[in-house]
């Protein structure tokens, strides 16, 4: 998995997606994501380092099976707020 934290004053996202994921645009119905490697490109991580930063952030971006489940397993993401887009989970996470 890949993950980037983007701050921004006192506010930092951080984006977290399977790395066979990274370029790949999504689209179904009126919904067009692209997987940017400029927002989710960043260091490869494990699961249980990727599991200690999302479990910290306040707001979290997730794309693909491996990073989602990973956010549920760990009990920060709800299995029922997941969402499919063109077969691919994605999750969000705020936290205020």
């Amino acid at each position: 998995m890949y993950i980037k934290i983007h701050k921004s004053g006192d506010t930092s996202i951080v984006a977290l997606c399977d790395r066979e994921l990274i370029g790949k645009t999504l689209k179904e119905g009126n919904i067009t994501v692209t997987i940017t490697e400029e927002f989710y490109k960043g260091e490869l991580i494990s699961e249980e380092d990727a599991i200690d930063v999302i479990s910290k952030a306040s707001n979290v971006n997730i794309f693909g099976e491996k990073a989602v489940s990973c956010a549920v397993r760990s009990g920060v993401v709800n299995k029922n707020n997941v969402m499919i887009i063109n077969e691919v989970a994605h999750a969000q996470v705020f936290r205020v």
